[in-house]
């Protein structure tokens, strides 16, 4: 059955589709996700009583952190984990498909920038590539070794060799795109400031404790005055997710045509907010076939009519609302 369900998610082409396509995959999960089902059940939402997608309920992200969130009975054959410190606990992705995460970002990816084979790929990711089990890593390293760009390649901290290989590909006008980790871009900026006319600049997100949270306007208007006035790219991912939404400056991002974002009453959560309000951010990923689709993060941000969202920061409580409505 996921193989029909995987041919159609990546071929969606409307609104209608995603929303059929949508309530199908919450069956799906419902009659094959033990997490989910006890959690849709103590909310006392079914198949039998979901009409619409505004009604299907979105799992608490903590989920992922105590719990082996699946809906599959095949053997994960890779599992993600979430960055975090020592005192708390990481989020565990458990993938048995791996084929559909690949799928999912070169689509997603392609949709946005054009073929990875087009662009030289730098990546400053220290912070991920030092842990095990990074689903962002996972993604740029394919996204580098896809470029096959001589160039492309990881940085960790010699941000010198990075400079020098910037203004080489500047020099030849090569489109390159430098993704990285929101402190080693600040890093790299303090240290090097350059002008850069032929790089896309991507951050992640995520100064990780190594230096003072920034809002985003902030950190890009560190960004653009070290490198030249272009717009700062970003990406919105996380270890949850199979799918990614970008955004290409003015802090808004695009989703692809399998991903939705909807945001939640902060102080109701089974209550969805209307455009331009600010709320809990759900997401629906129907590539997260054998995990969960529908998932309630912990950030907070606003959506628009034109389906582009926000976001505008994380909750101040470590845990959201709707997570003691279950205790397995």
């Amino acid at each position: 059955m996921n193989n029909t369900f995987t041919q159609r998610i990546f071929s969606i082409s409307s609104a209608v589709q995603f929303n059929e396509l949508a309530l199908e995959i919450f069956e799906f999960q419902f009659g094959n996700n033990p997490v989910y089902k006890t959690y849709c059940s103590h909310l006392g939402r079914s198949p039998k009583n979901v009409a619409n997608t505004s009604q299907i309920p979105f799992l608490p992200i903590q989920f992922f952190k105590t719990h082996k969130v699946l809906s599959s009975d095949k053997n994960p054959v890779a599992v993600f984990h979430s960055s975090g410190t020592t005192s708390t606990s990481t989020s565990k992705h458990f993938v048995s498909d791996l084929s559909l995460y690949d799928k999912s970002f070169r689509k997603g990816f392609q949709l946005f920038y054009g073929p990875a084979e087009d662009l030289c790929v730098l990546a400053l990711l220290p912070s991920y590539l030092e842990r095990e089990g990074s689903s962002l890593v996972y993604m740029v390293n394919d996204l580098v070794t896809r470029s096959k760009h001589p160039s492309s390649g990881f940085y960790l901290y010699d941000l010198s060799t990075l400079k020098e290989k910037l203004m080489e590909l500047e020099a030849s006008k090569t489109k390159t795109l430098l993704i990285g980790v929101s402190f080693a871009l600040l890093d790299l900026a303090e240290q090097f400031p350059m002008t850069l006319k032929h790089t896309i600049i991507m951050e992640t997100g995520g100064m990780k404790g190594r230096r003072k949270e920034l809002v985003r306007d902030e950190l890009h208007a560190q960004l653009k005055l070290a490198f030249g006035t272009q717009p700062i790219h970003s990406e919105y991912g996380m270890t949850e997710l199979l799918s990614q939404a970008y955004s290409k400056g003015n802090g808004l991002f695009y989703t692809p045509q399998w991903m939705r974002i909807s945001t939640r009453d902060t102080e109701d959560p089974l209550s969805l907010q209307s455009h331009q309000k600010t709320g809990g951010i759900n997401v629906i990923d129907l590539a997260n076939i054998n995990s969960c689709a529908f998932i309630a993060t912990q950030d907070l941000g606003k959506t628009f009519a034109d389906g582009s969202f926000e976001v505008l920061g994380r909750f101040d409580h470590s845990d959201v609302r709707g997570c003691n409505l279950m205790a397995l």
